[in-house]
């Protein structure tokens, strides 16, 4: 089981974006769809889907968050043709924020943000570089500008089977802001490979929920766990959902969370979803009890 799942908050197009995603990349399909009903922003669509063999959640949820190049998607790809695709499938209707052409650090490249505002890095790898083909990737920007390293350095020391592989920095006058230190990093996390950097410039955005991770907990313990270690913003606990210092929004949840939420009748899924929405930090065995305690 994925341990690690990358979670995008879409107002109503969580399938529509799934489905679209879909059809982009290969070895992808639509895993399940799920609706909530009666939450803070009406009903909800859940959707699971898979890129290339990685995990992906959505939810519908609501105008509430909107993406920005803060978290990202590198996307390896093996041609200069699969890179032309891509960015036109990816390109239309959306944003350009680097051009496609030839960089420094690639022989081609671009950066744009998709017509849902999803920001994708398509890269052109070099034949001797393994990586997996998405790898989501942090730019730490903002108030969070100069924390690459030192959040790096504690996610790897929270999650297992964990490590870094390299962190490169900025030389001397490359970065136009002094507190911009890492200029790219390579780690990985519960065996899931991520990316980080400073921005080297101005920036008005910063990481917020529209882009947030699923840890998947095998038990209380786990949950009681990653909560105390992730959870540094009281106000953003919600549902299973925390901010940590960084500002990275995290959502730490049972690994039977479908079972607990769905597994019931329609009377007894809908207590279940009642506790639920009251609760910060998820308890399973409140949640259970919801399900046979009619009120």
């Amino acid at each position: 089981m994925q341990k690690i799942i990358p979670h995008l908050w879409y107002d109503k197009e969580a399938k529509e974006a799934a489905l679209f995603y879909i059809s982009v990349f290969e070895n992808s399909r639509l895993l399940n769809v799920t609706v909530i009903e009666n939450t803070p922003s009406g009903d909800s669509e859940i959707v699971s889907f898979e890129l290339d063999g990685q995990r992906f959640d959505a939810i519908s949820a609501g105008p509430y968050f909107k993406f920005n190049p803060s978290i990202s998607l590198i996307v390896a790809c093996s041609s200069i043709e699969e890179v032309n695709v891509k960015w036109q499938a990816l390109s239309e209707g959306g944003t350009e924020l680097m051009p496609l052409g030839e960089y420094p650090f690639s022989k081609w490249y671009a950066w744009v943000q998709d017509r849902y505002g999803l920001s994708w890095q398509l890269m052109l790898m070099d034949k001797a570089q393994s990586v997996p083909k998405i790898t989501p990737s942090f730019l730490f920007a903002n108030e969070s500008c100069g924390k690459a390293e030192e959040a790096i350095k504690y996610y790897t020391q929270i999650f297992e089977n964990s490590g870094i592989e390299i962190i490169n920095r900025y030389g001397e006058g490359e970065a136009l802001l002094p507190k911009a230190k890492v200029n790219y990093a390579s780690f990985h996390l519960c065996g899931i490979h991520f990316s980080a950097m400073d921005h080297a410039f101005e920036a008005d955005f910063n990481f917020n929920e529209a882009f947030s991770f699923v840890v998947i907990c095998k038990d209380q313990k786990e949950i009681d766990y990653f909560w105390n270690r992730l959870s540094a913003v009281p106000e953003a606990e919600q549902c299973g959902w925390v901010k940590d210092q960084f500002g990275v929004s995290w959502q730490i949840v049972p690994d039977n969370m479908d079972e607990v939420m769905f597994k019931g009748s329609k009377d007894e899924n809908r207590r279940v979803s009642e506790v639920l929405l009251k609760m910060k930090k998820i308890d399973i065995g409140t949640l259970e009890k919801a399900r046979f305690t009619k009120q």
